[in-house]
């Protein structure tokens, strides 16, 4: 996505337009359906007005939106980062701008988790209303722009902004949601993995954090998947996925134990059963190991061919020592 360094002056133009056809319209329901709804109906348990005032500012250079609104959404909590140091790991030179799959790989490699937000206006004001801002791609006449959310005013019906040059950038709600419809209501947000969004669903979230397992941290990792398990307490994947970040530090008992909680629950998990069959193994454990890899084997589920893979090996295992 390219951001120049005209996307505030545009954006200033667009709002004016945009006045305009809500006003011919007599409305902006035509124009953005989510903040009429919003407007006739606000959600009662959702505060009138949230501004984060300690969100950092970093002013864009030319076509540096993207890695503008990463730092300024990590440095949030604490990250130490800048947007010149971004911009490495998220700027492509040959498009003049950063795509969406960059700003959500890069959070990864720092400690936090990115998650990528349902395309609903009220989701987007509730992460704002519980101290997290929302970074969000605009469409600002044929620019594209990143900026960041950080707070909002029902009553004057205005959404604040670290947008471009301007620190406290206000913005029509249904202006917003104009520019932001173009790019499919595309919003994110990061956080620290002892953290979960207010708005995160189970499958989603644990996806998220599924992402980061690839390239972060096995710490920052571990308080990820514990986290999440307290809210989420019976997911499969993230009690897998706790149990392989202890295993990946050599830590066996720690993961026998997360994967016979998982086991008692997910009975029928071949993954499980794999998994555990292996640490079992790994520690010297071949008999009990033996036993439980041949019922994964048994099961013949998704897992099957691994299974048959970590049977073969338990067994020359077995047979050394």
């Amino acid at each position: 996505m390219i951001c120049s360094r005209n996307s505030v002056v545009r954006s200033a133009r667009l709002t004016a337009g945009v006045l305009l056809v809500a006003a011919v319209l007599g409305g902006c329901a035509g124009v953005a359906p989510q903040s009429e709804l919003l407007s006739e109906n606000w959600p009662a348990d959702l505060p009138q007005r949230a501004e984060l005032t300690k969100v950092p500012f970093f002013p864009q250079q030319d076509f540096q939106c993207g890695p503008a609104a990463l730092a300024t959404s990590m440095a949030s909590f604490n990250v130490k980062v800048t947007p010149e140091q971004l911009t490495d790991e998220v700027y492509l030179p040959a498009r003049k701008g950063t795509f969406q799959v960059e700003m959500l790989a890069s959070p990864r490699r720092h400690g936090l988790v990115s998650y990528q937000l349902a395309p609903s206006y009220e989701d987007l004001l509730r992460e704002v209303a519980s101290g997290t801002p929302v970074v969000v791609l605009q469409n600002l006449d044929a620019d594209w722009h990143y900026a960041v959310v950080i707070g909002y005013d029902a009553a004057d019906k205005k959404m604040l902004l670290r947008s471009g040059f301007e620190e406290r950038l206000e913005m029509p709600f249904f202006v917003l949601e104009y520019t932001w419809q173009n790019a499919a209501h595309w919003a994110m947000v990061t956080v620290p993995p002892d953290r979960i969004p207010v708005t995160a669903t189970e499958a989603s979230y644990v996806a998220a954090i599924v992402a980061m397992a690839r390239v972060g941290e096995p710490r920052a990792v571990q308080t990820a998947y514990k986290t999440f398990l307290q809210r989420w307490p019976d997911n499969l994947t993230a009690s897998i996925g706790l149990a392989n970040s202890y295993y990946a530090l050599g830590q066996l008992s720690e993961a026998e134990a997360i994967l016979r909680r998982a086991a008692e629950r997910h009975p029928e998990s071949d993954a499980v059963m794999n998994n555990l069959a292996q640490a079992l193994s790994d520690d010297g454990r071949d008999d009990e190991a033996l036993s439980l890899i041949q019922r994964a084997v048994e099961i013949d589920g998704a897992y099957a061919q691994i299974a048959r893979q970590t049977l073969t090996i338990i067994e020359q295992r077995r047979a050394k020592r």
